[in-house]
């Protein structure tokens, strides 16, 4: 009689905290972007196309670090990739000091890239990291429950930027000073979590992706259940890097332009729109606890299908401007959104023995869509931010098709 799988084990506790502890970081750091997207345009007078170039340049961090990073883990190891990502990204925070000063937003970008490649490297790391925590048949639950706490850092997020950006500074929109602050402060954080991380010992993991669940030291690489098969020859492996392309592409679009959208279209002031955007954020973090539960249930590919099919139906329903009826659809995108990442990113991995760090980096690097889709989206937005709307649904789209079909692993 095959034994139940559990969530994780006792062992692994204090590990799985302190990697939780990551997503939970740079979720913060990426709703906060979306918040320092429309302070940008007040500040330093920039179009919604412009303004997307934030966006593009902590995506596009992705595209050119998650390789690198993705070599890095399968030669040193998680610990030591988690201390390099943690490292590039208090460079990044500290880097606002000078853009600040200069009053520049070229300067500003490179701190963000900065910023960006210690987010491509934590990501091409934890996830994998919090999937070897356990056995492999509870890897989507692990992942998804840190994830929640990634939703978590995407709510506080909103709150603090509002805080010292509109709130603290009194609205002195040609005041960058309160941008340092508060990124010199996140960064100090940063740098206490790296120095705690240093000295955490890593136990000996379960790999989670053998059949057989057997033991390994954390160091060392998986054994390859098929070690003839290249990787680009795994077609599950194929299609979340291209599902994942399109996912973050629509969650860049969506997020860049909702404080825009409350403002235009439902008429809030820009504060207003960013509290409500804690909300909005919210709302990942209860499809995420929802969606971890309903996968005691239901595939977790089946539960993506349907919730690709959701978002669909809200952005249409965005689209038209039905006042509080879009603005309720809108937080809902949201909500569906929720489990899309790292489901796809844990059905991408899945049988992939000692090639699933360099899986993990290539689907990291999907990513990339978010820095390409805020600037098109931004380019509709300056006419009419809701029509703009329209475009995720095209990223939904083939998120249902991975889901319904593409998901499978193919031995043969």
């Amino acid at each position: 009689m095959e034994q139940k799988a559990t969530f994780t084990e006792r062992r692994y506790l204090i590990t799985f905290i302190f990697v939780t502890s990551l997503f939970l970081m740079w979720g913060l750091l990426h709703s906060m972007s979306d918040v320092l997207n429309k302070h940008f345009q007040n500040v330093l007078q920039l179009s919604k196309s412009q303004s997307g170039l934030i966006q593009f340049s902590v995506f596009g961090a992705y595209f050119v670090m998650s390789i690198p990073a993705g070599y890095f883990l399968k030669r040193f190891g998680y610990k030591p990739g988690v201390i390099l990502g943690l490292s590039l990204f208090a460079i990044g925070t500290f880097l606002f000091v000078p853009a600040a000063n200069a009053g520049s937003f070229g300067y500003f970008r490179i701190a963000l890239f900065v910023l960006g490649c210690g987010m491509a490297t934590l990501e091409t790391v934890a996830h994998p990291f919090a999937a070897a925590l356990g056995d492999q048949r509870t890897s989507d639950q692990r992942v998804n429950l840190s994830q929640f706490f990634n939703a978590v850092g995407a709510i506080v997020g909103p709150q603090i930027g509002e805080y010292f950006l509109f709130h603290a500074s009194g609205n002195q929109e040609d005041h960058l000073s309160s941008v340092k602050t508060l990124y010199v402060g996140i960064g100090c954080v940063i740098v206490l979590i790296a120095f705690v991380f240093f000295f955490l010992r890593i136990p000996v993991l379960t790999d989670p992706h053998t059949a057989e669940g057997t033991h390994v030291d954390p160091e060392s690489v998986n054994v390859d259940i098929e070690p003839r098969k290249k990787l680009y020859e795994h077609r599950h492996f194929v299609w979340a890097v291209i599902a994942q392309f399109f996912n973050v592409a629509a969650q860049g679009g969506t997020w860049a332009f909702f404080i825009n959208y409350g403002h235009e279209v439902m008429g809030l002031s820009d504060a207003t729109a960013v509290g409500y955007m804690s909300i909005f954020m919210a709302m990942m973090a209860i499809g995420r606890a929802v969606g971890t539960f309903l996968m005691r249930f239901i595939a977790p590919n089946k539960l993506l299908a349907a919730f690709a099919v959701g978002s669909i139906l809200m952005c249409l329903i965005v689209a038209q401007k039905l006042g509080w009826v879009s603005y309720v659809a809108l937080f809902m995108i949201n909500f569906f959104f929720s489990i899309m990442f790292p489901t796809i990113f844990s059905l991408g991995i899945k049988n992939l023995g000692k090639q699933t760090q360099q899986a993990s980096s290539f689907i990291s690097m999907g990513v990339v869509g978010g820095a390409f889709f805020p600037m098109l989206m931004g380019l509709i937005a300056n006419h009419d931010v809701a029509t703009a709307y329209y475009l995720p649904i095209v990223c939904y789209a083939v998120i249902f098709l991975f889901g319904a079909k593409f998901y499978q692993v193919k031995h043969k």
